[in-house]
């Protein structure tokens, strides 16, 4: 998939903030695991927290539920994830918040607590001790957030063969699963939102929480 341009994340920044009331939001990012068959000889590589056999889809969504960037494997080591934490991707320069008078702030990706927090990336507050400033940002992150839940439901319910075990090898099913990624994007293009799409809902379940150190920067950000 081409790496968007400083333009596009621009346009993309105004719609997560149009229709999610997020600024300064570029995409939501996730990551899900597709189950598989257990690989020959592959020991406990493949076998999850959930206890069955999957490979991991990292992906970032867009407002259209479409996806900007998709791997397979962690989104840390994925080139997209290495350009991000890197520094390395053509974002927007840092900008002053609506109804604001400053300081700018960078762009950022949203995603949940399995994340690691980035200043280009990021996560809801921890605990249910908050107040109702933090409160208030975690409930517009999960918000902007869904946007990827939302293109993996629409995914999975259009490609129905991750519904179900995957019966090849890991490389082989990376391949069929990415394959499934580029389709829906053109599927989406061509044929635009249905009225239902961001209402089908399917349980892939969810990576778990990974505790790693935070960076200061981010933390003042969020």
């Amino acid at each position: 998939m081409p790496e968007p341009s400083k333009e596009s994340w621009l346009k993309e920044a105004e719609k997560f903030y149009k229709y999610a009331n997020f600024p300064n939001c570029l995409g939501a990012v996730d990551g899900k695991h597709i189950r598989i068959i257990n690989p020959h000889n592959s020991g406990s590589n493949y076998f999850n927290y959930k206890k069955y056999f999957s490979i991991v889809l990292m992906a970032v969504a867009d407002s259209n539920y479409c996806y900007i960037s998709i791997d397979v494997g962690s989104f840390r080591s994925s080139n997209f994830g290495q350009k991000l934490y890197h520094d390395m991707l053509d974002l927007p320069e840092d900008k002053i918040l609506p109804g604001t008078t400053g300081p700018a702030l960078p762009f950022v990706l949203v995603a949940d607590e399995a994340f690691t927090l980035h200043k280009h990336l990021m996560r809801p507050y921890p605990n249910k001790t908050l107040d109702i400033e933090k409160r208030t940002f975690n409930y517009r992150l999960s918000r902007a957030r869904r946007y990827v839940e939302c293109t993996f439901s629409i995914l999975t319910n259009k490609w129905r063969v991750l519904h179900t075990t995957i019966l090849t090898d890991p490389d082989f099913a990376t391949d069929i699963v990415k394959t499934t990624c580029v389709l829906h994007n053109f599927v989406r293009r061509r044929d635009g939102l249905k009225y239902n799409d961001e209402l089908l809902t399917f349980d892939l379940p969810t990576l778990p929480n990974c505790n790693t150190s935070r960076l200061s920067y981010a933390i003042n950000t969020r």
